[in-house]
């Protein structure tokens, strides 16, 4: 059975909470309106401090094990986030969302992705619970992803989507007309007796079939780090609250992270090696299993070069500014 530190009362305490994050960060989009730098600063600021503050009740009331599996948990669920960015990115540009209802959209995906994940997480815990071989298919389900990213990035078409290939967006016009221009936060209109999508509402569909896929790999990722079922939800909720303004901050530096998908497959192949051994420790103890605290290193030292990589190969692709030529008189 699972071991978890939560008890039904500390369930919903959670849940209660995120649902009331969620609702402050519908409160703040009511008004439709560009994020400015300053306010988005903010919210991440807020975003960032209250998993780091959570994690230090989860230290100091359950102990350093559950506190260390915890933090390398949310780490590795940010840095997966990160990638669900690049891809809120591309859909925002190609549905040509307009820069007043980019948060609106961020937040449905949001919606999307926790429920989503919940409903993984849960089905994830049941399963673990009863078969011990699950560890081992999380552990394919990674070690497939990472090569299917490390493919990508190799072949040169890294994160490319084409809305009009999305079988999604196909089907869902054939389901329902769609009108050309968005008429504010409103998902469906009506036109000549009939409902029609708006252009919002196309994306967000778009949005909520990535966040299955994204769920597919985030969900036994974190469960390669800590078999609790509380800390995993824990982690993907805090880790996701925050897209919303982390966006609007990184927006102009997501391009500059060139190498970023590099480092992602590295990270899914470690945890996926790290889950197959875990269930070989299971069958045969000889076998050594993975400490949290190692894996806390390598994942942090995969960013580290990463990140570095990235910055560097974007400094040597950008072009200087030329002189100003100075005409003679």
């Amino acid at each position: 059975m699972l071991d978890s530190i939560a008890s039904p009362t500390l369930w919903w305490v959670t849940i209660g909470a995120v649902v009331a994050l969620l609702v402050v960060d519908f409160l703040a989009t009511r008004r439709p309106h560009e994020v400015s730098m300053r306010e988005a600063v903010g919210w991440s600021a807020f975003y960032v401090a209250l998993p780091l503050a959570f994690g230090v009740y989860v230290w100091n009331a359950h102990g350093s094990d559950r506190g260390l599996e915890y933090y390398t948990g949310y780490l590795v669920e940010k840095t997966l986030s990160v990638d669900n960015l690049f891809v809120f990115m591309l859909l925002l540009a190609a549905f040509a969302v307009p820069k007043a209802l980019q948060q609106r959209v961020l937040l449905y995906g949001i919606v999307g992705a926790l429920v989503l994940r919940g409903i993984f997480i849960a089905l994830g815990a049941a399963a673990l619970d009863r078969f011990d071989w699950v560890f081992l298919v999380f552990g394919g389900v990674l070690l497939l992803t990472g090569l299917k990213l490390l493919r990508d990035a190799l072949s040169g078409h890294d994160h490319e989507v084409d809305v009009n290939e999305m079988r999604v967006v196909r089907l869902t016009r054939r389901v329902m007309p769609v009108t050309d221009e968005y008429d504010g936060t409103r998902l469906v209109v009506r036109r000549d007796g009939r409902r029609w999508l708006t252009p919002l509402a196309l994306v967000v569909i778009a949005v909520f079939a990535t966040d299955v896929v994204f769920a597919v790999d985030s969900v036994p990722a974190v469960y390669g780090i800590t078999g609790d079922p509380y800390l995993v939800f824990a982690t993907n909720a805090f880790a996701l609250l925050g897209l919303r303004a982390l966006y609007f901050v990184l927006q102009g530096a997501l391009a500059k992270l060139v190498h970023l998908s590099y480092g992602l497959a590295a990270i899914l192949g470690f945890i996926g090696v790290k889950l197959v051994l875990h269930w070989a420790h299971e069958v045969w103890p000889s076998v050594p299993s993975v400490p949290t605290l190692a894996s806390l290193g390598v994942i942090l030292g995969i960013l580290a070069v990463t990140t570095t990589t990235s910055l560097v190969a974007s400094r040597r692709t950008t072009p200087e500014p030329e002189p100003e030529r100075v005409e003679a008189r």
